[in-house]
């Protein structure tokens, strides 16, 4: 059976931890159209991105 030598100190072991957080999705409210949308990506409905139109409507 494995035994650690020495005792892991505070800061390696928060070191290790860090990367163990779950990331939150940051949605906010469109100002348009009212519905959630993901910061910083081209709401796909609409087209737009930051005030503006991007992608064409392929009607």
């Amino acid at each position: 059976m494995a035994v650690p030598k020495r005792k892991t100190s505070k800061s390696k072991r928060n070191m290790r931890r860090a990367h163990d957080t779950l990331t939150v999705e940051n949605w906010v409210e469109d100002g348009a159209t009212g519905e959630p949308v993901r910061r910083h990506h081209v709401d796909l409905k609409t087209g737009m991105y930051k005030g503006r139109q991007v992608i064409e409507d392929s009607e």
